[in-house]
């Protein structure tokens, strides 16, 4: 199995989030964002890439602190004091890796924002007491067409269309934070989207180096 890239952060990570699976209730006003359900399912693996060509044996990571932040379907994130939201939370929250390295989340399809590709941010931690041992980060995109077509429905049609495909997004089309990737580091991050009966199902395998 390869490493998975990292990106960059961005300015919307807040940690001392909820630790939950359904990620679309707002504590603070009880308030649940709209818009058509996506349910997240991560497995995160350890890869022991020995030679550094990024392939390696990988083993499911047990107990790893996994966050997700997104923007609701009018672009528009939690936690940002700017835009009038810094006491909620919706759209963010955290789970700790089973023994097979497995974690689920409930959120909603993700909306765009100015100069952006839809995204969805994702943080991988790793914990010995209160020391911190692993920190990978790192955001996953959507495929163009199904970003369109959900833009087409409410609540994401009073939004407008998206503004951005994939390869016109500086962080899609650039290098890794991590030096791994040196172009269109996003083609690594694709979530594999498959349409159910509630919405869609995103899945993803993050392989991440924690010695």
């Amino acid at each position: 199995m390869e490493g998975t890239p990292q990106q960059i952060e961005g300015p919307y990570f807040v940690d001392g989030m909820p630790n939950r699976s359904d990620i679309r209730l707002d504590t603070f006003n009880g308030s649940i964002q709209g818009g058509i359900p996506l349910r997240l399912v991560l497995h995160v693996y350890n890869v022991e890439d020995e030679d550094g060509d990024r392939v390696g044996s990988c083993t499911p990571l047990n107990g790893a602190k996994v966050n997700i932040w997104l923007a609701n379907s009018q672009g528009i994130y939690s936690g940002v004091q700017d835009a009038g939201t810094g006491q909620n939370n919706f759209l963010r929250g955290y789970q700790m890796t089973n023994e097979n390295g497995a974690i689920e989340f409930t959120t909603v399809y993700p909306g765009w924002y100015d100069g952006r590709a839809i995204h969805i941010h994702v943080k991988v931690r790793n914990f010995e007491g209160l020391n911190e041992t692993l920190e990978w980060t790192s955001q996953f995109y959507l495929n163009n067409s199904i970003n369109e077509q959900v833009h087409t429905q409410p609540p994401y049609s009073s939004h407008g269309p998206v503004d951005m495909t994939n390869e016109e997004d500086f962080i899609y089309a650039g290098p890794s934070s991590d030096g791994l990737v040196q172009t269109n580091t996003g083609q690594h991050l694709m979530l594999k989207l498959n349409e159910d009966e509630q919405g869609y199902t995103g899945t993803f395998n993050i392989g991440v180096n924690a010695k």
